[in-house]
């Protein structure tokens, strides 16, 4: 490349970040209140209805349970499909899958940060017609935030959702992280959801050329 194509490039004028297009910041900001909402309803009538009494968490008992299956009344799952889709309450302390219980503060913190990085890549990854990431990246600060919620509010994450109840993995095989035969132990909730939704459609959306595409679309 040429001194003169170099000082071209250069001088070419950037495109327009997207947090100055009203179109691009509404469906970033529509996407996150509809999420974050859906979570936090289902939550709320989740823990009102499956257990057959109202289930009220407070933060100080969570905070001084040794045993969190104890703060919610003993109750049959409510069996949406069977073997497909049931709900069941759960209080998880930890991250994904239960991991890491009794690290609130790390998990508040690794949030927080990752919501940070939404903002920025929302901002600085995304040009004005990138619809698909714009949605993608409102449906992962909704399940942020939704969780983020929890763990400061209640000091735990809500869960009820059990995808696949009692199926049992094949050949008499262990599932790995639980060391159990079931194929599906754990219970999440909506946020969890939304964000496999959301880095789904972020993984369509850079298959389909990312920002190179939409940068082109730009000039």
């Amino acid at each position: 490349m040429t001194a003169r194509a170099v000082k071209a490039n250069s001088d070419a004028p950037k495109a327009p970040s997207p947090w100055h297009n009203p179109s691009a910041v509404l469906t970033l900001a529509l996407v996150t209140i509809i999420g974050l909402a859906m979570d936090l309803a289902s939550k709320w009538l989740a823990f009102r209805t499956v257990a057959g009494e109202p289930q009220i968490i407070s933060r100080q008992d969570v905070l001084q349970s040794s045993m969190l299956s104890e703060l919610i009344d003993v109750h049959e799952p409510v069996t949406i499909v069977e073997h497909v889709l049931s709900f069941s309450l759960v209080l998880n302390p930890g991250a994904v899958f239960g991991l890491g219980a009794g690290r609130r503060l790390v998990f508040i913190t690794f949030t927080l940060a990752a919501l940070a990085f939404g903002l920025w890549m929302f901002g600085a990854w995304t040009r004005r017609g990138d619809r698909l990431a714009h949605a993608a990246i409102g449906l992962l600060l909704a399940g942020g935030l939704g969780n983020l919620y929890d763990r400061i509010r209640f000091a735990c994450v809500r869960d009820f959702i059990h995808p696949l109840p009692g199926i049992k993995m094949p050949f008499g095989w262990r599932n790995p992280l639980d060391g159990g035969r079931e194929l599906w132990p754990y219970v999440s909730n909506i946020a969890d959801l939304i964000l496999l939704v959301g880095i789904g459609l972020l993984m369509i959306f850079l298959w389909r050329g990312g920002r190179k595409s939409s940068s082109h679309a730009d000039r």
